[in-house]
């Protein structure tokens, strides 16, 4: 394991880092609410950068790998898909509940499952990171860095659409992006 790959690799792990806080960045450069129709913009082009970024970097290479091992090429990326959308399933009944309970905010929801909607975005792009490193998963560093600057593009709109709602809330600027780049679990009052 060569030590420019291991610098690399962290490089890479930071990138999406760098996109949400590019994105949260905007909140400054905001002067009183945001838009629907910007709200609806950021949102529909998040989600257009993460059906691409998921069919390109993750479904496809499954598949060639799954392929390469002799397997059924189908199988590991189709058990993935239905245990993601399972969990999150799980996760939006859990959302709604709290939702539902006196003190349940709609912007504490949406910074909950923005959170929780991370984790596997953190884990693809660290299994990739991963399988480069271990050099035998099929997996090069430009496969891991276009995964890396796919979901950095789409947590750009997506640090905006977190900020921004907290500063419409009254949060101050500053704390609102950095709810948004450095605390998890925040609450807005």
């Amino acid at each position: 394991m060569d030590v420019n790959d291991i610098l690399y690799s962290m490089l890479g792990i930071l990138v999406p880092f760098i996109g949400t806080s590019l994105g949260s960045f905007f909140v400054f450069f905001m002067k009183k609410d945001m838009s629907e129709n910007f709200q609806k913009a950021t949102v529909g082009f998040a989600a257009g950068v993460m059906i691409a970024a998921s069919v390109w970097s993750l479904i496809l290479p499954s598949v060639e790998m799954a392929e390469n091992q002799g397997k059924v090429e189908w199988v590991p990326a189709t058990v993935g898909l239905i245990l993601g959308v399972l969990f999150l399933i799980c996760i939006n009944k859990i959302a709604n509940k709290l939702e539902k309970r006196k003190n349940g905010k709609k912007l504490n929801m949406l910074l909950f499952s923005v959170t929780l909607h991370n984790i596997p975005e953190g884990m693809a792009v660290g299994v990739c990171f991963a399988g480069f490193l271990a050099g035998n998963a099929g997996i090069d560093l430009f496969e891991a860095m276009l995964l890396a600057i796919g979901i950095a593009i789409q947590n750009i709109p997506e640090g905006a659409i977190i900020s921004m709602p907290l500063k419409m809330q009254g949060v101050r600027k500053s704390k609102a992006f950095s709810i948004r780049c450095f605390v998890w679990n925040c609450r807005t009052n």
